[in-house]
């Protein structure tokens, strides 16, 4: 089962895979609640490059390694990668005028329900938006 999220920026297309492909960044906005955040991001952006983002709780109760391998790049409009268990994700890129959405589509999971998971999704995805909107890159 495929679960898609999306959003739409008001920023260059630029600015938007910069912020999205940035460890710094990353480490910004990269969490579904306040009480989690990421506290280590790495990325190699080349197809058969990797990437790691370390989120945890705040309060330290846990934490987890999100993490996989780029299969497929194309600059300023699509990134595809496969997460260490084989699912896979697509993110899409539009740009438009003053605007770019973003199109996040990924194979659910078979722990947690699937609404539940759109949710996580989206939720983190609003984060980003916001992140890219404050300009704080």
């Amino acid at each position: 089962m495929k679960i898609t999220v999306e959003t739409v920026i008001a920023a260059d297309i630029d600015r938007v895979w910069r912020c999205w492909n940035e460890p710094d960044d990353i480490m910004r906005w990269n969490a579904a609640s306040d009480d989690w955040h990421t506290t280590a991001s790495e990325v190699d952006l080349r197809e058969g490059g990797k990437f790691t983002s370390r989120m945890e709780a705040r309060d330290g109760s846990m934490g987890f390694d999100f993490s996989g391998t780029y299969t497929r790049i194309v600059p300023l409009q699509l990134i595809e990668y496969a997460m260490e268990d084989g699912r896979e994700v697509s993110v899409l890129f539009e740009a438009g005028a003053g605007t770019v959405k973003v199109t996040e589509s990924f194979d659910a999971e078979t722990i947690h329900d699937p609404e539940h998971q759109r949710e996580g999704w989206q939720a983190i995805l609003n984060n980003f938006a916001r992140h890219v909107e404050a300009g704080s890159a």
